[in-house]
């Protein structure tokens, strides 16, 4: 199966098994679009799906109460390539973004993305020589995105503009 990340469980969400996921989606909403998830290649059918503060709120078949919650903690969420929504160009789920190498449009090498926190405007973290350099995903900053080299190309002289150590 081509998995794709699309979450992590937080926690348990009260005493009747739901589980309380950080989405690795443009909006918690996309996962109203899922039928089912994989949680360590577990197939779990979703029975219900609300979102709130960007979070995702789900209960999963074979998951009758927060002990059982509790067991789900940590894992990642994924879901069948084929089963997620096509996405609009000029985006891209954070799973296939997560990891990719920062270089200038010179080719400077300036780190590797390992978070990014959705706001209005995005913010990347990247990761270089052991400190991490936090910047918005702005227009003007991102020159280009090569999900299949796994390489985010920035605007140098914007980038120094902006970014945050």
């Amino acid at each position: 199966m081509n998995a794709l990340v699309v979450g992590t469980v937080l926690k348990p969400q009260g005493i009747r098994g739901e589980i309380k996921i950080k989405p690795f989606t443009d909006s918690a909403e996309t996962f109203r679009s899922f039928k089912r998830v994989f949680l360590d290649g577990e197939e779990y059918k979703l029975l219900s799906v609300r979102t709130g503060d960007g979070f995702v709120y789900a209960a999963l078949r074979g998951v009758p109460d927060c002990n059982a919650a509790e067991l789900l903690r940590g894992k990642e969420v994924t879901v069948p390539r084929e089963d997620a929504p096509v996405l609009p160009e000029g985006s891209y789920y954070i799973a296939d973004l997560l990891g990719s190498e920062i270089v200038t449009e010179t080719g400077e090498r300036l780190g590797t993305l390992t978070d990014i926190t959705q706001a209005g405007t995005d913010v990347y973290t990247m990761s270089e020589g052991g400190r991490e350099i936090l910047f918005p995903a702005a227009k003007g900053v991102i020159v280009n995105v090569d999900v299949e080299n796994k390489k985010i190309t920035v605007n140098g002289k914007r980038f120094s503009e902006v970014a945050v150590l």
